[in-house]
């Protein structure tokens, strides 16, 4: 059983809130400023919330679970991830350096695809969101340690807990494209979780993007903004990707992307956006969002128009392949 026949819908308002920003991804948030951010999100009618062990050491999952805890519960869809486990550390520093959040290492990552490892990370992390169920479990970058161990061990162990409706859908997130290409293969995946590999500045991922709208498998666009380098109007020396510093050559390319949408009345990022939506098989999008202002900001890039023309412009420069 795979794809949207599950009767679960997973656009839910203007983009889904990723849950990295408020487990203190590279900087401390305060845990008023976290609970903000998710209420603004919430106000501005998002219902579809993203988070993960990984995120803040647990952190994340905890201040989204208090988040949450007095909304209905029938009117949002929670994501979580498996094949981290966290387990004591030495508690004589901080994660940033390992991980990239801002939080205490008195615990650590432990990888484990495991079937007993994926049981008890998803039970683990019901407990941190104080939920019963959750709506999506991926198998999280499996391409980092093993993707063998994680799609003939962790994968099928989700299918099960699907069946057993402790989750109601499944798949498996990460930046690879042959990682994604692989679980999809496996005939298991209800959707993939495809990250900075299908956005309006590269499309390395176009063939799988099609190959899952053939096979009914939904594709949760997120890293949109390639980390930073389409998240301004216009990108300088400084700007990000894939979470150091852009190459001069990409900063170059954003800028002539930027050229083109300016032209059309459309800034950087409100194409950034807008592009990967335009795929039958993206379902959603999903953005990494550290506070109320950053909300409200991609809240007003989500609901810009963006003309059918600018496509056309962007494939005639040779920008765009997707």
């Amino acid at each position: 059983m795979t794809g949207l026949d599950l009767d679960l819908d997973l656009d839910r308002g203007p983009f889904w809130f990723g849950g990295a920003g408020i487990g203190n991804l590279l900087r401390p948030v305060s845990d008023d400023d976290a609970r903000a951010t998710v209420d603004a999100a919430w106000d501005a009618g998002v219902r579809g919330f993203d988070t993960a062990p990984h995120y803040g050491l647990g952190l994340s999952e905890r201040r989204l679970g208090a988040a949450l805890a007095d909304r209905p519960r029938d009117a949002f869809l929670v994501s979580t991830k498996v094949g981290r486990l966290l387990v004591p550390g030495r508690g004589d520093g901080d994660d940033l350096a390992s991980g990239g959040f801002a939080v205490p290492n008195d615990t650590v990552r432990q990888w484990d695809p495991s079937p007993s490892g994926v049981r008890r990370s998803l039970d683990e992390s019901l407990g941190r969101l104080e939920l019963d169920h959750v709506d999506v479990a991926y198998l999280h970058d499996p391409d980092v340690y093993s993707l063998e161990d994680g799609l003939t061990q962790a994968l099928p162990t989700l299918a099960e807990l699907r069946d057993d409706g402790v989750v109601r859908a499944v798949g498996v997130g990460s930046n690879s494209v042959e990682a994604l290409d692989a679980a999809v293969s496996t005939g298991l995946c209800d959707v993939v979780m495809l990250a900075g590999r299908y956005t309006l500045l590269e499309q390395p991922a176009a063939e799988l993007v099609a190959r899952c709208a053939s096979l009914g498998v939904a594709v949760v666009a997120v890293g949109v903004y390639n980390s930073g380098l389409l998240g301004r109007d216009r990108p300088d020396a400084t700007a990000t990707y894939d979470y150091a510093t852009a190459p001069a050559a990409l900063v170059a390319r954003a800028n002539a992307i930027a050229d083109v949408c300016e032209r059309h009345g459309v800034t950087l990022p409100e194409a950034a956006l807008a592009f990967p939506r335009r795929a039958a098989a993206v379902a959603a999008i999903a953005l990494g969002v550290q506070s109320a202002e950053q909300v409200r900001s991609n809240v007003a890039r989500a609901a810009a128009v963006v003309p059918e023309a600018l496509w056309d412009d962007l494939r005639a420069a040779g920008l765009l392949t997707g």
